[in-house]
Formats: structure tokens, C-alpha cells, sequence
């Protein structure tokens, strides 16, 4: 074992992540749900971004609480204890100052990215990403009839050529990025948020991996940068200086990716405008009828902002071991790959390209031979790559790894 799996088993001995939980039978898309990706059923997943662990002892309890007390009627998401739990967790984990009166409300991150394209672009016209590309934007973007301009990571030359389109109304931020799981440093957002007001494209930053940051890392809230870029509180704070004369922009977020609770709903966001938000909140509550939101998933937001800290580190901790482990692995069988862990989440994102192994083949050994399924990197415009779920007890984690090793050998041979 790495020193580093050695570190992450100590750090996270209060909590038990190496029970394996049967989730089969559950409805669950990743378990019950991989014949509709992969065509068979029975494989060992590694795919679709949940975690196969519970979910914080505190938020289970806050949950059993609630559903004791019998009444499950209406309710709503603007009230102190929950814009207050939010405030909390940006002070606390990020050391902003968070204005709750521009939170806003939404069933889930997909929906909020889909209110905002609508509001702010027409059929037609360009939605930049970076590429690879997190496949729920392009099923956002293509499937309200707009147009997707992907830039490579970290090419700001062709960042600058795609918003500088006149039809370029919007750059969507995935900030840690799904699928590489990259840190945006403060450098960089800021000269994102300096060539968006430039060429005047509106910001949507999907920050859902940011509390599973990885130490050595920060991740910067872009309420910070663009506030800071329009004149606002600037450095440590989150305040309201928002507007259409420095940008338009939004953060969209929600806990239930750290704290592994996808099936309750419920997300929130940021709007740096007043009349944005007014907008957005119109939409939402009239024509989409979604006036009340889920009580349960304010109820689970509220315990893991208050009381769930404890419980993230240690399995962000427990995962870097899972990461480490995977690293000693492939270092081991295919050092020419020198893979590194990712900087952000719990999903590997493996370039296979130095082993010059055909995708399709691969997929052919993991699913038939192997019995895995591991999400192939064509799937986020990336042929060539693997993304590997490693939110998983350890003994499935290197089950994955083994059955990714032996496949590898086989399609090489």
C-alpha cells in the first residue's frame, strides 16, 4: 500500500467506507441501469458520477427526523435555515463572505445550465466549452437547438477566436472540470472572466465537484472573480456587485454531488444580476411550476452544511487513497502512461493514447471478458481516454483497476 493510500486509510478511520452496500435492485442508474449504456446487464459499474457509499451519518439522521414528523406538504427554499447553511459552508469552506439574497433555486444543476442558455441565447446560436466535455452540457446545449463550440483545456488562444464569434453568447465553465478533474487557478478564471466581458458572453460556472478539491489544490468560487471583475467586494467576499456592465454571469451548484444524495434533487445558484435573477426565478416558479422545491433535499443541504464537514473530508480522503492506489497500479503495469491523479473529484481520467490501444476493442474486453463497465473518453469527445468511477469501497476499486490491467494486456497482445 502507497503511503498515501497508508494516510488516507488513518484520516478516515471514524468513518466505514470499505463496507460493500448492495445497491442493486435499488433503481439505481449505475447498477441497475448499465444494460442501457453498455447492453448487458450484471457488470461491475464505474460509470455515471454517484458514489457507492452512504451518505453522512448527519444527513441520514436530519432525513429520519423530518420524515418522523409525518407532514410532507409544501414548502420553500426561502427561508433562514437554508440560505443561512449555504452562507455557512462558503465562509467556512471558502472564506467568502456569501450576499444570500441573490441564492437561487433549482431541481438540479442540468435544469439551472437549461433555464440560464434560455434565457440569455436563441436557437442557433454558440455555447463554448472546454473539450473534453462533460456529456450533460452537450445534451443541455444541442438539445435546446444551440450550438456547441468546444476549445481544448487550457488553449486560451482558441478560447478567445470561439468568443470573439458574434453569435458566441455564452461560455459554460465546469469549474473543477468533469471529466479531467482540473483546478481552475484564480490566474486563469480571471482571464476567463476578462475575455467573456470582452467579447460580451455571459459566464455559467458548474461548480457540483468543488467541495471534493484535493489538498495541494483551491478551488475559487467564480461569484469571487466576477464580483472582483465588476467592481465589487472583490478579494474574499461574494457580494452583489453583479450586473450587465462588468458581465452576466451565474454559479450553479449543489451538495448533493460531495455529500452523494443525486436522488433527493435540489440544487441552488448564484445571479450576479438583479434582473437576471428576477428573471430566472419567474421562469421557474410560473412556467416551470416549480414554486416548491423537495423538502428533503433542503433538509439534506442544511445538515451536510452545518454538520457534514467531518464526514467530506474523510471520504475525499478515503478516495485519494482509492486514486493513489490506482496510480501505483498503472505505474507498475504501463509507466509510459505516468498517470497522476486528478487534481478535483473521484473520477480517474486515464489518456490511454501512449499504449496505442483501439477504444472500441477495449470496450469489447471490459464488457465481454471482464465484466466491467468503465466509461469510454468518445463519450466526452475524447477517444482515446477512459474515465473510471473510483467513488467505491476499496475491494471494488481494485477490482476495477485489475479488470482495466488485464484488458489492457489482452487488447495489446
Amino acid at each position: 500500500m502507497s503511503e498515501g493510500a497508508r494516510n488516507a486509510v488513518s484520516t478516515t478511520a471514524r468513518y466505514d467506507f470499505d463496507t460493500v452496500i448492495d445497491r442493486r435492485g435499488t433503481w439505481c442508474v449505475q447498477w441497475d441501469g448499465v444494460a442501457d449504456r453498455f447492453g448487458v446487464d450484471g457488470l461491475l459499474p464505474f460509470t455515471i458520477s454517484d458514489m457507492d457509499f452512504e451518505t453522512a451519518p448527519e444527513v441520514l439522521a436530519a432525513l429520519r427526523a423530518r420524515l418522523d414528523h409525518g407532514v410532507l406538504g409544501y414548502t420553500t427554499w426561502q427561508q433562514d435555515d437554508f440560505l443561512s447553511a449555504v452562507a455557512h459552508w462558503y465562509g467556512t469552506r471558502y472564506g467568502a463572505d456569501l450576499d444570500t439574497g441573490r441564492l437561487v433555486y433549482g431541481p438540479s444543476v442540468l435544469s439551472q445550465l437549461s433555464q440560464l442558455l434560455q434565457m440569455w441565447t436563441s436557437e442557433g446560436e454558440g455555447v463554448v466549452v472546454h473539450t473534453p466535455t462533460y456529456d450533460g452540457f452537450r445534451k443541455a446545449v444541442l438539445g435546446l437547438g444551440r450550438e456547441l463550440r468546444g476549445v481544448p483545456l487550457g488553449d486560451t488562444e482558441a478560447l478567445e477566436r470561439e468568443l470573439a464569434r458574434a453569435d458566441a453568447k455564452v461560455l459554460v465553465l465546469c469549474s473543477p472540470h468533469n471529466p479531467t478533474g482540473r483546478v481552475w487557478t484564480e490566474a486563469e478564471l480571471r482571464e476567463m472572466a476578462e475575455l467573456a466581458r470582452r467579447h460580451g458572453a455571459a459566464v455559467i460556472s458548474d461548480e457540483i465537484h468543488a467541495d471534493f478539491v484535493h489538498d495541494g489544490h483551491v478551488h475559487v468560487p467564480y461569484a469571487r472573480i466576477a464580483d472582483a471583475g465588476d467592481g465589487g467586494v472583490g478579494e474574499g467576499g461574494v457580494g452583489d456587485g453583479g450586473g450587465p456592465a462588468g458581465g452576466r454571469w451565474a454559479v450553479i451548484t449543489s451538495a448533493s454531488k460531495s455529500f452523494n444524495f443525486p436522488a433527493l434533487t435540489g440544487s441552488y445558484g448564484i445571479i450576479g444580476d438583479p434582473a437576471d435573477r428576477a428573471e430566472y426565478l419567474r421562469r421557474m416558479e410560473t412556467a416551470e411550476g416549480l414554486a416548491s422545491p423537495a423538502v428533503l433535499s433542503l433538509t439534506a443541504h442544511i445538515a451536510a452544511y452545518r454538520e457534514g464537514a467531518a464526514w467530506l473530508d474523510a471520504v475525499r480522503a478515503y478516495v485519494t487513497g482509492n486514486l493513489a492506489m490506482v496510480a501505483e497500479r498503472l505505474d507498475a503495469e504501463f509507466p509510459e502512461l505516468a498517470w497522476v491523479p486528478p487534481q478535483a473529484g473521484y473520477l480517474a481520467w486515464i489518456d490511454l493514447r501512449p499504449l496505442g490501444v483501439d477504444e472500441e476493442a477495449l470496450q469489447r474486453v471490459l464488457i465481454e471478458r471482464e465484466k466491467v463497465a468503465i466509461m469510454p473518453g468518445s463519450v466526452y469527445g475524447a477517444p482515446g481516454f477512459l474515465r473510471l468511477n473510483l467513488g467505491c469501497p476499496r475491494s471494488k476499486a481494485e477490482a476495477g483497476v485489475s479488470a482495466l490491467v488485464r484488458g489492457l494486456r489482452t487488447v495489446r497482445a
